[in-house]
């Protein structure tokens, strides 16, 4: 099943001689299920990809599409209602609120919408996440790579149709990086989770089942691992 369709993404900033192309004729397509990873340089495109995926930003041309809801002309309520209820985004900044519990924090894209939650699948979540034992902290009594185990959290309890995490490891040493990469796959794996994963780090992204990378604004390169 197809969870996500690009097609024909262009992505354009300024006019006349400050005109930059950051993407160009993008065409991508996620199976549900799937774990791939995003590789480019700084400047490649990656970054933008991933914000127009989030309905963070819109395309200058093209379509996007996610769970058969096409997103790219969203405006500013609309895409911030979709994101929270079918987008999980995990970026290196974790974003979490300091004056409440972890609980909270992960229970907030709920709390927002007024929703209770399915107290079965919230206890898998934190246990497969490994901070079924942090609950009633605050957040800045974690580690950093536990908060961001947290933040991973939040983006998984709407059990959203794609999981986007941006550099999720940007700000961690390698042994909490690879903790982390490690956590995705397991969420990838035990809760059939969705995730795109961008990254600048070629290591990382071989943890991921394919590899798409982007150069200069457009796919040079989509290869499925093993």
């Amino acid at each position: 099943m197809e969870i996500l369709k690009c097609e024909n993404i262009r992505k354009v900033y300024g006019s006349g001689e400050n005109k930059v192309v950051a993407l160009d004729k993008i065409e991508l397509s996620v199976e549900k299920g799937e774990f791939v990873a995003i590789v480019g340089a700084s400047g490649s495109g990656k970054s933008t990809l991933l914000h127009i995926l989030g309905s963070v930003d819109q395309p200058t041309e093209g379509k996007v599409v996610i769970d058969g809801t096409d997103i790219s002309n969203m405006n500013r309520t609309q895409a911030a209602i979709f994101r929270r209820r079918k987008i999980g985004l995990v970026y290196q900044f974790y974003n979490l609120i300091p004056t409440l519990t972890i609980r909270k924090n992960i229970l907030m894209p709920l709390l927002l919408d007024r929703k209770k939650h399915d107290q079965e699948y919230f206890e898998q979540v934190v246990n497969t996440l490994g901070i079924a034992n942090k609950l009633e902290a605050l957040p800045n009594q974690l580690s950093g790579g536990q908060q961001q185990r947290v933040a991973i959290a939040r983006s998984l309890i709407y059990r959203p149709a794609i999981l986007l995490a941006d550099e999720p490891t940007g700000n961690l040493d390698q042994k909490n990086s690879k903790e982390i990469i490690d956590m995705l796959k397991i969420s990838n794996r035990n809760l059939e989770q969705t995730i795109l994963l961008v990254t600048h780090d070629e290591r990382m992204a071989q943890e991921a089942d394919r590899v798409v990378t982007i150069e200069d604004g457009h796919i040079t390169s989509d290869q499925k691992r093993g």
